[in-house]
């Protein structure tokens, strides 16, 4: 059953298999999950805190970081040869651009996003889902994610994974051992 998914999704062009996962877990993300702890907030007011003027940062936070997670997304799409889900993954480990200064910046800058949008919608009910999905995307990343990449690309993943942080990226390069 996957590997006839497998052979019926390499039909689709590349372009168009990422656009459709992107729009329907965007959707999700960014909206559906938004709307329910929003509605959250409704029901329970004595839980809401108003942000006042801090929501305009929150928006500004959201856009630069859909920016950022479009261009991780484009060039781990392009150079990675493949979507990034596990049903059609990329063919070739990515080591550049974004990915050379944390491992998982489609995650990272999507979470940062919805965190931005929690800001900005100044909702209590969203912050809650976004602690649980904060949690979920790094068990995710860190219990499928890695160990299936390490599968994949053996030695090459094993370098990369050592050198380069998960979420967090390095403001002072180490040196080398001489």
């Amino acid at each position: 059953m996957a590997r006839r998914l497998q052979e019926v999704l390499k039909r689709i062009p590349l372009g168009l298999r990422h656009a459709v996962y992107s729009v329907s877990f965007l959707t999700v993300v960014l909206a559906v999950l938004p709307w329910l702890g929003y509605r959250m907030d409704l029901h329970f007011p004595c839980l809401h805190v108003e942000l006042g003027w801090w929501r305009l940062p929150g928006g500004v936070l959201f856009l630069a970081c859909m920016a950022s997670y479009l261009r991780c997304s484009y060039v781990l799409t392009h150079r990675g040869m493949g979507a990034y889900v596990e049903f059609d993954p990329p063919k070739e480990l990515v080591t550049s651009g974004p990915y050379r200064h944390v491992r998982n910046p489609v995650a990272a800058s999507l979470l940062w996003a919805s965190f931005g949008e929690v800001i900005a919608l100044s909702s209590t009910g969203a912050l809650l889902i976004w602690c649980c999905g904060a949690g979920l995307a790094h068990l995710q990343v860190t219990r499928l994610e890695e160990p299936l990449l390490e599968k994949r690309f053996g030695r090459q993943y094993m370098r990369y994974r050592e050198s380069v942080p998960r979420w967090i990226p390095r403001i002072v390069k180490r040196r080398r051992a001489r």
